[in-house]
């Protein structure tokens, strides 16, 4: 098996996703302002998931753990990550069931339904380019392909979830 196609992709990954996004951008100008608009909110709760753990990480190893409790942003963020992946893995077995999540995740109002679909597009999508990542330094033929192989399901995953409609 020629590993080469499956390196190229992983290196070509991120700069094809931005050439996509700015010919969306040139399509679709108001579509677009509306989705950084979405998802500047998505990145706050990023950014506050990275800070909390960061504060638990900084926590004595000693079995004593000073790290503060997180805030209640902090909170939501979590929250919102974990609903994501939460989604994305019923998403593989039953998609309705998924659908029927995230309704009950947004009908509290804390979380929109955007905001949990985009996660979980997002934590497919990483996940797969994470095993297209591990493709790229496969010790044998064969194990590559079979990573190459398990990036797809994680992909088709991440594109059906953004082309989901479950309103």
């Amino acid at each position: 098996m020629n590993v080469l196609p499956c390196i190229q992709v992983s290196l070509a990954a991120a700069d094809l996703l931005d050439r996509a996004r700015a010919e969306d951008d040139a399509r679709w100008p108001a579509a677009m302002a509306w989705e950084r608009a979405q998802a500047q909110r998505t990145y706050a709760a990023r950014c506050a998931v990275a800070q909390a753990k960061e504060s638990v990480e900084q926590g004595d190893l000693s079995g004593r753990n000073d790290a503060p409790l997180p805030s209640v942003e902090q909170a939501a963020a979590m929250d919102l990550v974990s609903a994501g992946s939460e989604v994305t893995l019923r998403w593989r077995t039953d998609p309705e069931d998924a659908v029927a999540l995230v309704h009950e995740l947004a009908a509290g109002g804390e979380l929109a339904v955007d905001e949990i679909l985009d996660d979980a597009v997002d934590a497919a999508a990483l996940t797969g380019l994470l095993v297209l990542q591990g493709a790229r330094t496969a010790p044998d033929p064969s194990t590559a392909a079979e990573l190459c192989l398990s990036a797809i399901s994680h992909i088709a995953i991440a594109v059906s979830l953004a082309s989901a409609d479950v309103d």
